[in-house]
């Protein structure tokens, strides 16, 4: 047994298999992906990595299912007990969830769709097969079973495996609030009491929280469900949608764009690299083009210097809902890029006749998926009987949770950024910009 000493919880136990899976190369690259990406632009504490993320995941994980197996004790009727088998199992699955992760993940694959999301089976079919890692799984005889609690393996898993890593409340979760609030700064906290109601049902074998007691409705314990996810829209708005995150997002996934296009990088390099490499390896690639070579290592020096691209236009969903379909559509469909890069390639060519000197026009379309955040967590509340049913189904009667559901649509966001620094000449940008939009897009940005 190993005790490591971190910040956010304190002591945490690991086994020598856990260990020896920490060592393997593919697990120490995590110490070099930041875990929030560019925030540490906007906050400057945000340097820490998807390596103790990952560890502090093993050990929210290993929390839970100590509390089901101790309300299981309490209620062996209706409660399941988790095996110690299943427990080394799913600490190994939460420990190596984030293992699939490139640098900046979710600006290249989330919010721009430049590549499949990290969690995609085959990504981790790829990194825990014929590798160090792989070899470590399979010397252990769990290689199967973790892939199928990460959704990648050929094993009928109870649904509560795959609840402890990937459900709305789950070990992931509860690790990355609190600790992005301890390096943010932001005083954005749950009460640890929440992980106590988790609970295993016998029958179902569904991972589920409890809000009934003697035929009552638990308030307590829906406040403290509530509380987890008001936490994580207040970060989603202060901080893993900051403006000038999503700026620094735009320009690394554009040079990661040409980068790809032109073939001088692959998937695959960008699976082997950490934050450091890739920028390392975007300043030395040679696209085979003067005019992009020059504009890359433009962009690549914007960003050394934090020199991050200007808002042009913002166009939110709460201006305009009835097209956000069409924008999506038209800029962030697979296979869409090209036209997104024909629309920066026209306005850029109109600002060089009108303005007589080049500047960068970047457009930023997310994932109409980026504002979709459900909270599925399955509760057992009074008059449901055996039946659990989703936190979100009770959304009509729970005020703060539909007013959650009702603002996470808000946050949905089209950007075009420019280089241009001057605000007089980014202000007629602006009309050429809007006039090239769909007809009735609002913009909200005032310059």
């Amino acid at each position: 047994m190993t005790v490591l000493r971190e910040p956010i919880h304190g002591d945490i136990e690991l086994t020598r298999e856990e260990t020896r899976l920490i060592d393997t190369a593919e697990f120490q690259r995590l110490r070099g992906i930041k875990q929030l990406g560019f925030a540490y632009l906007v906050f400057p504490g945000a340097m820490h990595t998807r390596f103790e993320h990952s560890i502090g995941t093993l050990h929210m994980a290993e929390l839970m299912l100590s509390a089901a197996n101790k309300n299981a004790s309490k209620d062996p009727a209706v409660c399941y007990r988790v095996t110690d088998e299943e427990k080394r199992v799913l600490r190994i699955a939460a420990l190596l969830h984030d293992v699939t992760h490139i640098p900046f993940g979710h600006n290249i694959e989330d919010q721009t769709g430049l590549l499949p999301r990290h969690d995609k089976p085959e990504r981790f079919l790829a990194i825990l097969s014929d590798t160090e890692l792989g070899h470590e799984l399979d010397r252990m005889g769990v290689r199967d079973s973790v892939l199928s609690v990460l959704g990648a393996g050929q094993q009928q898993v109870p649904p509560f495996w795959q609840q402890v890593v990937s459900d709305t409340i789950d070990a992931d979760l509860l690790d990355y609030l609190r600790r992005d609030a301890h390096y943010t700064g932001l005083e954005l906290r749950y009460d640890r009491r929440v992980i106590d109601y988790f609970r295993v049902d016998r029958r179902s074998q569904q991972m589920f929280v409890d809000c009934e007691k003697n035929g009552m409705l638990r308030e307590d314990i829906v406040s403290e469900l509530l509380r987890v996810l008001e936490t994580r829209y207040h970060f989603s708005e202060r901080v893993y949608y900051h403006h000038a995150k999503i700026a620094a997002g735009a320009l690394l996934s554009r040079m990661v764009e040409m980068a790809l296009r032109a073939g001088a990088m692959t998937a695959e390099d960008l699976q082997r690299a950490t934050d450091e490499s890739l920028l390392l390896s975007l300043a030395r690639v040679r696209l085979g083009d003067g005019e992009a070579d020059e504009r890359l290592q433009r962009f690549v020096e914007r960003f050394r210097r934090r020199q991050l691209p200007k808002r042009v236009l913002v166009l939110p969903y709460y201006l305009n809902a009835p097209l956000q379909a069409t924008l999506i559509d038209t800029w962030f469909a697979p296979g869409r890029h090209d036209v997104r890069r024909q629309w920066e390639i026209e306005m850029e060519q109109q600002a060089l006749r009108r303005f007589g000197r080049p500047m960068d026009v970047l457009l930023y379309c997310p994932a109409r998926a980026m504002q979709l955040k459900e909270a599925k967590t399955l509760v057992r509340f009074p008059g449901a009987g055996d039946r659990t049913l989703p936190l979100d189904s009770f959304a009509s009667d729970i005020p703060r949770l539909r007013d959650l559901r009702d603002a996470y649509p808000r946050m949905w966001k089209l950007y075009v950024f420019t280089s241009e620094p001057d605000l007089v000449v980014r202000r007629q940008l602006q009309e050429m910009c809007l006039a090239a939009m769909p007809q009735g897009v609002a913009n909200a940005l005032k310059l």
